[in-house]
């Protein structure tokens, strides 16, 4: 049986009252496991033909689905091609829930607290690659995963900060029609799922997540454009750090007004129109979800300032990107003017982004086309991850066994047309292959080999 902290059990029986009993008893069941289909890249429809093992779906995401803990899916072709995400349930019901509200297709959307990426990856697969998606974390350690997790989905509108919410709140100011602040929290929800989080837990704690959260939320209304949502989450049962702060952040901000939450409006909550998740109700760990709706009408401003000249990609670098694009894609759409150099290489930013980057903390400006490298283009691993095998002129779709031999870095033998080659698996991408002479040169990243 989990040890729990006796303050926190002692909160807990004087809010659940009769129901306490059942929610004690759900610490001692198995930790819930998911996984989310992304729709970038497979249809739910195509993905349960090919996954090899039973999935459960989860009642509040059309594309996430209850998975036995036990099993490695991580290490699936599948997982490392982006086909799909792990993430526990009710992680999914976040940015599920506001595209449940707002249509976030063509939207800018900021995620102010996104490492690892979970949320993030979830609203762009709502988002079908339109609009603008700003993820953005803190820690740099955290970034740099997040903007892998980001790689791996194929997520083709993405900015990735490592900024802080003061500074994101300076450079977007009502910029934004949605707005999710997963925030940090005391994880009281995880308990099952992290043991860590036991041991960290204490009153103090709480009151500090608290009083960050505040910090956190203060700038993060600066960012919301007029008529926007901002969405507050978090993984635990503090009032203190739930309702309370909702209730706060009302009366500071009387400009926004609660929004019922769809699919959960029956789950028990001291504030009305937010929602807790319950894992003694539910097939997941506990959560609070609470939607603001800003007043007013967005009003069209004026483009931030142009891109320097020398930041874009020079005569050069643009004629050997579309020399690339001819001779190995199909329909892939490069426009030079909205591209970003960092030293030789080259990144598209998302159509429609008007905000200068200097000054800023850039982990991932968009898509990552490639390097420059003397007189050639080399093409990057997340230009082919963004990809589809109809967007590219030579494909080899590889079997479960060569699969493992391409992330094990290995060459393939092949008979296809010498070029560069997407490799997929399944009909989805996992990377860059170059076919010379009979056999598939493997330009999968070193950093992402698999060593079992």
């Amino acid at each position: 049986m989990i040890k729990l902290p006796e303050e926190f059990e002692n909160r807990m029986k004087e809010m659940l009252g009769d129901e306490y009993e059942d929610f004690r008893a759900s610490y001692d069941e198995k930790k819930k496991t998911g996984i989310r289909v992304n729709t970038l890249k497979i249809s739910v429809e195509d993905f349960k033909k090919r996954f090899p093992y039973e999935l459960t779906p989860v009642a509040w995401c059309d594309t996430g689905f209850e998975a036995a803990s036990d099993e490695k899916y991580g290490r699936s072709a599948l997982h490392d091609a982006g086909a799909f995400y792990m993430q526990e349930p009710s992680a999914m019901a976040v940015a599920a829930s506001i595209a449940g509200i707002c249509d976030l297709k063509g939207k800018k959307v900021l995620d102010l607290c996104a490492a690892p990426g979970g949320k993030s990856t979830q609203l762009a697969s709502f988002m079908s690659g339109e609009g603008i998606l700003v993820s953005n974390e803190i820690n740099r350690e955290r970034a740099n995963i997040l903007s892998s997790n980001i790689e791996r989905c194929g997520i083709r509108n993405a900015v990735v900060l490592n900024e802080t919410p003061e500074k994101i709140a300076d450079t977007f100011e009502e910029y934004f029609d949605v707005v999710v602040v997963d925030a940090p929290c005391s994880g009281e929800g995880m308990f099952r799922k992290d043991e860590t989080a036991i041991k960290e837990w204490s009153p103090e704690n709480v009151k500090m997540c608290a009083e960050r959260q505040k910090d956190i939320l203060d700038e993060a209304v600066k960012t919301v454009a007029p008529g926007g949502y901002l969405v507050y989450s978090t993984c635990t049962f503090a009032p203190a750090e739930d309702e309370e702060q909702i209730t706060n952040f009302l009366e500071n901000y009387p400009e926004f007004e609660l929004t019922e939450v769809p699919n959960f409006k029956y789950f028990d909550s001291i504030l009305r129109n937010s929602a807790r998740l319950w894992p003694h109700k539910i097939n997941g760990e506990g959560h609070f979800i609470a939607i603001l709706k800003r007043d007013g009408e967005r009003k069209d401003r004026e483009s931030g300032k142009k891109k320097k000249r020398e930041d874009r990609a020079d005569k050069r670098a643009s004629m050997l990107i579309e020399e690339f694009i001819k001779e190995n894609l199909n329909g892939f759409e490069f426009d030079k003017d909205n591209t970003v150099c960092f030293k030789d290489s080259v990144y598209l930013l998302p159509e429609g982004f008007d905000k200068n980057l200097k000054g800023l903390k850039v982990v991932r400006p968009g898509i990552h086309l490639g390097d420059i490298k003397k007189d050639r283009f080399e093409p990057s691993h997340s230009l082919a991850m963004v990809l589809s095998p109809a967007e590219c002129k030579r494909v080899a779709d590889l079997d479960e066994d060569e699969a493992l031999k391409f992330r094990h870095g290995e060459e393939i033998r092949k008979d296809l047309e010498n070029g560069w080659t997407l490799v997929s698996f399944m009909s989805v991408s996992l990377g860059w292959g170059k076919a010379v002479n009979g056999s598939l040169k493997n330009h999968y990243p070193k950093g992402l080999r698999i060593m079992y």
